[in-house]
């Protein structure tokens, strides 16, 4: 059993457990590891539909006239021209431009609508409160839930509740009623799956869950089946593939920052990843396909054929999917062509592997 008295709950606790849940401490809240295993969960996603609780999640509303250009100096993502409706995912940076956080935001008719992660809510907070002080003004959405429904069956099953959402784009919103709970819905997910998040309020998400459950297709999935699902989409997992001390250049993230931005800067760190995209950082992120069945954890060293380090290893496991060893990690610049041979460096045996393109497996999203 896991000593979780000093851990925070999500609003889901009581049904995780009722499912026989294996809860564990994450980001300092006591969330489901997984129900039936993670292998069947993670398939089970790739195949039909899953339902993940990321309530522990840092909902926000940020409110005021100028809002978008305010936010746009702390982050490199272009905001200003976003439509209502639509979502961005972009980063808060530091002024080495090293990535403070990654978030997702969604323009509102009245607000910017924000999701960070859990593990940095208090600090993300608390950097734009200081930072946009008397510019905007910031509000955490503490009395919400966080549903992610996620797979190829996931469009199909949440039409069934509610009929608008069959028309939404990949990166969209839309403020529906389902199960007679107002939230707030977008095209969106961490699993390289088609599928839905749904903000929704405290008091109602047991009931939707409950709701979502009962379809055929749909069974919970936990943290292990996530976290192994955005891997092999190639999706950074904050304090592991990215931090304070990685650019979004060096991290695959370019495509995150807009042509104004990147030309006009006005964000912490435009300098250095200016620099960065002028010459080309000193490291990148890169997939990596171990050669045999074991596979290479975060922080495994990464060398060169002949022994010589050149990076590490962020995250690494079994790919279900792929049906072997994938990783992902840093590199120097001039080793991270697709193709490359090196060797990853496991309870001190040389590995070989060699550096490929991500994602390893396609993503599905719904782009109409």
């Amino acid at each position: 059993m896991t000593d979780d008295s000093n851990l925070k709950t999500v609003p889901l606790d009581a049904l995780h457990r009722q499912l026989g849940a294996k809860m564990v401490p994450f980001a300092g809240h006591a969330m489901p590891l997984q129900y039936k295993g993670i292998l069947a969960e993670h398939n089970h996603t790739r195949t039909k539909a899953s339902l993940f609780d990321v309530s522990h999640m840092g909902q926000a509303s940020l409110k005021g006239d100028g809002a978008a250009e305010a936010l746009e100096t702390l982050v490199p993502g272009e905001l200003v021209g976003l439509p209502v409706g639509a979502m961005r995912y972009t980063q808060l940076t530091n002024d080495q431009g090293g990535i403070i956080d990654d978030l997702m935001v969604t323009k509102r008719r009245l607000d910017l609508f924000l999701v960070v992660n859990a593990s940095r809510k208090d600090v993300d907070l608390a950097h734009i409160r200081d930072r946009l002080a008397g510019r905007a003004t910031l509000e955490e959405l503490s009395d919400r839930a966080l549903l992610a429904l996620q797979g190829p069956a996931a469009a199909e099953v949440l039409t069934r509740l509610s009929p608008p959402v069959r028309h939404m784009d990949f990166m969209a919103r839309e403020t529906l009623t389902i199960a007679d709970a107002r939230c707030v819905v977008t095209r969106s997910g961490y699993t390289g799956e088609d599928g839905f998040e749904i903000s929704v309020p405290a008091e109602a998400a047991e009931h939707l869950a409950a709701l979502l459950l009962e379809e055929p297709e749909v069974e919970p999935a936990g943290l292990g089946a996530r976290d192994s699902l955005r891997l092999e989409a190639g999706l950074c997992l904050y304090g592991s593939d990215i931090d304070e001390t990685t650019t979004p250049v060096e991290a695959g993230l370019l495509w995150s920052i807009g042509k104004r931005r990147r030309t006009q800067g006005g964000f912490p760190g435009a300098a250095v990843i200016q620099r960065q995209i002028a010459e080309g950082p000193p490291r990148r992120r890169v997939g990596l396909r171990p050669d045999g069945k074991a596979p290479a954890r975060a922080h495994t060293e990464i060398t060169t054929p002949d022994g010589t380090p050149i990076g590490e290893v962020t995250s690494g496991g079994f790919g279900p999917t792929v049906g072997g060893p994938v990783a992902m990690g840093y590199v120097s610049a001039d080793q991270a062509a697709p193709g490359t041979r090196v060797h990853l460096m496991v309870r001190g045996k040389a590995l070989p592997a060699e550096v490929v393109k991500m994602p390893f497996t396609p993503h599905r999203y719904h782009r109409g």
